[in-house]
């Protein structure tokens, strides 16, 4: 069984908003890629980014520089 680890987790309210979220974090090479959204966290969508906890400040730069809406970020053990 793989070791679980700490993870920084975006949830958002529609595809739309994950998929452009893939988009931009590829453009400027940042780390992470989409998932299906862990059980602990509820989202619209039901799809997530997940990147390494480093690369937080890059993530959401690119949030916020985007206009990328989310339900939320989190950091938990997947």
């Amino acid at each position: 069984m793989r070791e679980k680890s700490l993870r920084l987790v975006v949830a958002f309210p529609n595809t739309t908003n994950a998929m452009a979220m893939e988009k931009y974090c590829r453009q400027r090479g940042v780390g992470g890629r989409l998932i299906a959204v862990p059980p602990s966290i509820t989202a619209g969508c039901g799809m997530a980014w997940c990147a390494e906890p480093e690369e937080e400040a890059a993530v959401k730069e690119v949030l916020n520089g985007q206009s990328i809406e989310t339900e939320g970020i989190y950091r938990i053990l997947l």
